[in-house]
Order: C-alpha cells, then structure tokens, then sequence
C-alpha cells in the first residue's frame, strides 16, 4: 500500500470520527449545556492524551520544543472549542448527514485556500481546474444532500 494512500485511508478514518464525535457531543450537549459539553469533551480528551504521553510514552519527546512553534499554531485550542460547539450545536437542529456534509464543504474550500495560498507554513499546492471541478461537484452534491 503506498503511503499517499495509507495517508488518505487514516484522513477518511478522521471523517468517520468527526460524525461520531459530533454526535456524541451533541447528546452530551442536550443533557448538561453545550459549552459544559465543549469543557468536559476537552478534559476527557485531556485525560486521554496525558495517559498516552506520560503513562504509556508514545509521544515524540517533542515538548520541549514548544517554545519554537509560531504562535499562530497555538490557535488550534481554540479552534477546538469552536469546532466542538457549533458542531455539537448543528447537529440536532439539521441532522448528522446535513450538518457533516456542511463540515466537510466548508473543510474543502479552507483547504484550498490555505493550499493554494501557502498559508501557516504548508507547501503552496495549486487550486487547479480540477480541484476547482471537484469543489464545485461537492458543493453541488451539499446542495443536494440539504435540500429538504
């Protein structure tokens, strides 16, 4: 199996998560508060990624290094409690296939912005017309997928 595939294989993986995660969130969010959802998804998260680098050791050694990453890429905290919240706020009022396939226009299209542009330090890959095809096709296909 070649990487670029073993790489798009875990990606999809991701996406699988993402519906269940934001599933999971937002019948957590019914039951105690969305933004008391958003808290205690992230200290679970917490308690979960402490185990795997302080218990079990399966971190890099890398945070000592923290110092050197651009502030910009400490953001990611944030973006979390926003990704997390207005997921977890979609779902119930559209449902989880309208409201992921929002997610994953909305991803696609940042994507290629921040690909074509180079932005945050990634490698400038050109939004070419079949990226753009591609786009415009998934668009279509959100827009079928939301119509009620």
């Amino acid at each position: 199996m070649s990487s670029r595939l073993l790489a798009l294989l875990i990606a999809a993986s991701s996406g699988l998560t993402m519906a269940l995660q934001g599933t999971l969130n937002a019948a957590l969010g019914k039951v105690i508060g969305l933004l008391e959802a958003t808290f205690v998804v992230h200290l679970v998260g917490l308690v979960f990624v402490s185990l795997l680098l302080f218990v079990f050791n399966l971190g890099q050694g890398g945070l000592s290094l923290l110092g050197r990453a651009p502030l910009y890429s400490y953001l990611g905290g944030i973006l979390g409690v926003i990704i997390i919240y207005t997921v977890a706020r979609s779902i119930p009022k559209v449902g989880v296939a309208p409201a992921t396939t929002a997610i994953i226009l909305g991803q696609v299209l940042t994507a290629g912005l921040i690909d074509t542009c180079g932005l945050f330090g990634m490698d400038k890959l050109p939004f070419n017309w079949c990226r753009i095809g591609g786009a415009l096709l998934l668009a279509a296909g959100a827009w079928l997928i939301l119509r009620e």
